[in-house]
C-alpha cells in the first residue's frame, strides 16, 4: 500500500529504486529485491501487463513510473483528512475494487466450462525460498500464454494469486473457479540451472493427466519464463483437446 500511494503521489514521474527504498522502506534494511517483488505483487493485483502497462511502467536502468491517471477525490463536507489523504482514498478504492473482483471471480463460476483452466501460483522450492519473484513471473507468463489460446478459458491472474499459499485441494479449486483443469508447478535451482516442473490435473477427480520438467541454464530470466511457458502451453492445449 505504501508503494502504491508513493507512486500515485509521483504519478508521471520516474522514481528510482534508491528513492523507493529510502521513502517506502524507511528505517528498514532491505535490498532492491524487496522493490522488485512489491512491484510484481502490485502488478498482479492490478492485472497489469509488464509489456503494455496501464498502471506501473518499468523505465530501464532508472526505476518505475505510475502511468495511470491519478486524481484526488472532489472535496466533501467532512473534517479535513491528513496530507496524502486523497491519494490514500484512491488507493483504498483500488484495493476494495480488487477485493470485490476476486470475490466475484471465486463465487461467480457456477458450473464448469469445457476447456477451462486455472493456474495455481508456482511454488518457490529454491534454497532459502529466495526466488519467489521468478516463480510468480513464471505463473504470470503461463497465464498470459494460455489466455491467448482460442477456445481455452483461463482464470484471471488476480483470482489465481488469491489462492497463493492456501492449502486447497485441486478438486476444491476447480469447483470454486468453475474450471475443468488446474495447473500447478514449482521452481528449483541448482548452481546455474533452473528446473521448472508443471502438472495438469483434472478438476473433477484431481488426477494428474500431464506433467513435465524443464531445465534451463540461469541467465535471462524473462527468456526462460517465456520459453517454458510456450512449451507448457503447447503441451496443455494438446492434452485438453483429446
Amino acid at each position: 500500500m505504501r508503494l502504491l500511494v508513493y507512486l500515485a503521489e509521483r504519478s508521471g514521474e520516474v522514481v528510482s529504486i534508491d528513492e523507493l527504498l529510502k521513502e517506502v522502506w524507511a528505517g528498514v534494511i532491505v535490498t532492491s529485491d524487496s522493490v522488485y517483488q512489491a512491484v510484481a505483487s502490485l502488478r498482479r493485483e492490478l492485472g497489469d501487463d509488464t509489456k503494455q502497462p496501464t498502471y506501473i511502467a518499468t523505465v530501464p536502468r532508472l526505476g518505475y513510473k505510475m502511468v495511470a491517471k491519478v486524481s484526488e477525490a472532489p472535496p466533501a463536507p467532512v473534517p479535513a483528512v491528513p496530507r496524502r489523504g486523497g491519494q490514500l482514498m484512491v488507493a483504498i478504492g483500488v484495493v476494495i475494487c480488487l477485493a470485490l473482483a476476486v470475490a466475484y471471480g471465486i463465487r461467480g463460476g457456477g458450473g464448469r466450462t469445457a476447456n477451462s483452466i486455472a493456474v495455481v501460483p508456482f511454488l518457490d522450492l529454491t534454497d532459502g525460498m529466495s526466488h519467489e519473484y521468478f516463480a510468480d513471473g513464471m505463473t504470470e507468463e503461463v497465464i498470459d500464454k494460455l489466455s491467448k489460446e482460442p477456445g481455452l478459458r483461463v482464470a484471471a491472474p488476480t483470482t489465481s494469486f488469491y489462492l497463493k499459499r492456501k492449502p486447497i485441494a485441486i478438486v476444491d479449486i476447480a469447483k470454486q473457479l468453475g474450471v475443468t483443469y488446474v495447473l500447478d508447478g514449482s521452481v528449483r535451482k541448482s548452481h546455474t540451472t533452473y528446473r521448472v516442473a508443471a502438472r495438469l490435473s483434472r478438476g473433477d477427480n484431481g488426477l494428474v493427466v500431464w506433467s513435465e520438467t524443464y531445465d534451463r541454464p540461469s541467465g535471462d530470466m524473462l527468456w526462460i519464463q517465456d520459453d517454458i511457458a510456450t512449451q507448457v502451453t503447447k503441451a496443455i492445449t494438446q492434452t485438453a483437446a483429446r
